[in-house]
């Protein structure tokens, strides 16, 4: 008998039009003391794009494959969806999924790379999700996560392919001397120094590079919120750009590795802004697609999910709480 009978993929979400747009970000920005006038920023570059992020339509897309991928390898998983900031929110779809007679699901949180933010902020609200459903009386759905996956080989062959698509888009006679810059969301110093966030980004990008060969590259950071005097994670992609054409750099392409979802973050911090300055230095850019619903990357994920169900094989995982 297999140990678990569906798998949650717990996600990010986002407004999926203008009407969302401001009761998302008050979502995203909960307990947080963000000004008026910086909320409407971000919420400009929603509506820069229709007010729709692609991460909740591409989150459907990843669940969609990740189902069909594992039904391939005879694992008959229902993929369940459930969005931290947006419908299908996280307590909806565990009710649901414990009204469908779900009792043990895999859980795989739509980032490759562990910090608070990114990782740890999630098994907690899914921690909370659980304890709603044990409140209201309603059966209990255990959640055992997939192991960390920032080196798995389908992840990393989805950014060296999406790389090597992008330097055909540059002009021929710089796509020789092109520099692949890779980016990921910022965070603060605090929160690096816990985790293995920056460490497992670095490790990534140097296997995609191992993959690539022959070519400059370099990390860096993007979308940096909080106070301007906490110290974050750095450099910046724009002052990188900056950096970068004063060297003579021929060109670059951007990788949001960091990132599996090109969500607004993405469109806006690198095809707008990073585009901006790297047209003002006359550096010329191409961006790289994040890993989205790439085969290898489907492949990727299926594979952490059955490496979780053949560890439990023999018996049903244990629940330690948060860290399950």
């Amino acid at each position: 008998m297999q140990p678990f009978d569906a798998v949650l993929y717990i996600a990010f979400g986002g407004p999926e039009g203008p009407g969302d747009v401001r009761p998302f970000l008050a979502n995203v920005l909960r307990g947080r003391r963000v000004s008026p006038e910086r909320v409407e920023a971000v919420a400009h570059h929603y509506e820069l794009f229709g007010g729709v992020s692609p991460i909740t339509e591409l989150t459907r897309r990843q669940a969609s494959g990740l189902e069909a991928a594992l039904e391939e390898r005879g694992l008959r998983l229902p993929v369940y969806v459930g969005m931290r900031n947006w419908h299908p929110y996280l307590a909806d779809t565990l009710r649901q999924m414990s009204a469908d007679g779900i009792t043990r699901a895999v859980g795989v949180i739509a980032a490759a790379h562990r910090s608070y933010s990114s990782c740890t902020q999630y098994r907690e609200n899914v921690a909370d999700a659980r304890r709603s459903l044990r409140d209201a009386g309603v059966a209990d759905v255990e959640i055992t996560y997939v192991r960390d996956w920032h080196l798995a080989d389908g992840f990393i062959g989805a950014n060296a392919s999406n790389i090597r698509a992008a330097i055909e888009t540059l002009p021929p006679d710089v796509r020789a001397q092109a520099e692949v810059v890779f980016t990921a969301h910022s965070i603060p110093l605090s929160m690096a120094h816990r985790y293995p966030y920056e460490r497992q980004i670095l490790e990534s990008a140097e296997a995609v590079m191992d993959r690539i060969g022959g070519r400059a590259w370099r990390l860096v950071f993007q979308s940096r919120s909080g106070r301007p005097e906490d110290p974050w994670l750095e450099p910046d992609v724009c002052d990188y750009l900056r950096e970068a054409a004063r060297r003579g750099t021929r060109a670059v392409v951007v990788s949001p590795i960091g990132f599996i979802s090109d969500h607004i973050e993405v469109l806006y911090d690198l095809g707008v802004e990073a585009a901006a300055v790297a047209r003002d230095v006359a550096l010329p850019l191409a961006r790289a697609s994040a890993v989205n619903d790439h085969p290898q990357f489907i492949a990727a994920v299926a594979d952490s999910v059955t490496d979780t169900v053949a560890r439990y094989a023999a018996g049903r995982p244990l629940q330690i709480g948060v860290s399950a």
